[in-house]
């Protein structure tokens, strides 16, 4: 028995949903939250799951009214959870906890990080105090806090991996949103 390759509970993929139900947020300065066309329907901006640590399996989508402006949940009930979004094409997977005080993420709001106009990565602010984190990397703008980082995979309807470069022949849009929390090395 190989004890290096053992798998832990807490590495299982979590289907988020057809890519389809997700809007492409991008320049409308809103938050995550907030109600956006999406195939001719109000959407909201992100969706919200519960995928408990040692369980995911058990995973849950937290189900948010296309008129709600803020997280239908706070405080400890952040706990476990996950905020999936697609921003300018790309989707992203973050903890919905703010590491700085345990505020909803679902409230804040995506946007470029860019020097003299050049697009390096992308970001979300956390409304509460202003404090921000790459949307890649985790890394905050003030302190040593850091953002939890959520693996994406986006599968066609066999369950084969799609790259999110989107190639040519493959069409994403018929695709499924899969998470897991990032594997730690050691």
């Amino acid at each position: 028995m190989n004890f290096f390759f053992r798998s832990r509970p807490d590495t299982s993929w979590t289907p988020a949903g057809p890519v389809s139900s997700f809007p492409n947020l991008g320049e409308d300065a809103g938050n995550l939250i907030q109600s956006r066309l999406c195939d001719a329907n109000l959407q909201p901006g992100c969706k919200i799951f519960h995928v408990p640590k040692d369980q995911p399996s058990d995973s849950s989508e937290i189900h948010i009214s296309p008129e709600s402006l803020e997280s239908p949940v706070t405080g400890d009930a952040l706990k476990d959870q996950v905020v999936v979004f697609q921003y300018r094409g790309k989707f992203h997977a973050v903890d919905h906890r703010c590491p700085h005080q345990s505020y909803p993420l679902s409230n804040g709001s995506p946007f470029d990080i860019e020097d003299f106009g050049v697009i390096l990565s992308a970001g979300l602010s956390c409304p509460k105090h202003g404090w921000s984190f790459d949307l890649f990397t985790g890394m905050s703008d003030r302190g040593t806090y850091k953002l939890p980082v959520w693996e994406v995979q986006l599968r066609n309807k066999d369950g084969k991996v799609i790259d999110q470069k989107g190639d040519d022949h493959v069409d994403v849009h018929d695709g499924t949103v899969w998470v897991r929390r990032k594997q730690r090395m050691g």
